[in-house]
């Protein structure tokens, strides 16, 4: 399962490491570290908690920059409904960065490489390693590069709460209709599920994932307002 030729990673980070050890450490779990004789080896949780400090600094840089007249609060709220969990685990698989990780042999067979948590912390780890390695600036592009669709999509404080009111507004006014959710996948054990629904609105569809079935919903109805909201075609 796992990709030991880091290459095709660093293309979708459109960066190229100086020290690729940096790298390589942003992607050894724990529990991999746990299993080998080598004590020297370091796991990733240094990184990972730099990481959520530089992502929370980028975007919370790029949206005072972009909404000046906004209060700390209304700030905040908008940082953290773009750097949670979901988010970057959604980040990371768009770069099939589960693929990469390092993992012990408990984690390996209980799928860790696509647990919500695990994903978005060695996301975070990575963050850290690239702005380690090339700086503020570098980093600063790649975030940008990486939250863009999400930070775009944001039009108002909030715009971001609510989807589903959204486009259950939305659906009524324009197509007559309401929008129906069904999970047609749950993985994970009863202690961290993970739930996938699909939203149909007559032909258009979408699907979203959640660690509950609100969260799943909320995500596939931000989806579903992204594709109504460039309208056809």
């Amino acid at each position: 399962m796992i990709q030991t030729d880091l290459s095709e990673l660093t293309l979708k980070l459109n960066y190229k490491f100086k020290n690729k050890d940096l790298l390589s450490e942003s992607l050894r779990h724990s529990s991999f570290v746990n299993e080998q004789l080598d004590t020297d080896l370091q796991d990733n949780e240094r990184l990972e908690f730099l990481g959520d400090a530089v992502l929370n600094l980028v975007v919370g840089h790029i949206l005072m920059q972009r909404y000046p007249e906004l209060k700390e609060g209304d700030l905040s709220r908008m940082r953290a409904n773009l750097v949670n969990e979901s988010q970057l685990a959604s980040i990371a698989r768009g770069i099939n960065l589960g693929s990469y990780i390092q993992l012990g042999k408990g984690e390996n067979q209980s799928e860790g490489w696509n647990k919500q948590s695990i994903l978005a912390n060695t996301f975070e780890a990575v963050i850290a390693a690239v702005y380690m390695d090339g700086g503020f600036d570098v980093v600063f592009r790649i975030i940008e590069g990486h939250f863009s669709f999400l930070i775009n999509s944001v039009t108002t404080p909030t715009a971001n709460h609510d989807f589903k009111s959204q486009i259950q507004e939305l659906v009524q006014m324009e197509y007559r209709s309401v929008p129906i959710y069904k999970v047609v996948h749950e993985s994970g054990p009863d202690h961290d599920k993970t739930f996938r629904v699909q939203l149909k609105i007559g032909e258009v569809q979408a699907e979203g994932i959640g660690k509950s079935k609100k969260a799943a919903e909320q995500d596939a109805a931000r989806k579903g307002l992204d594709i109504l909201k460039s309208g056809p075609g």
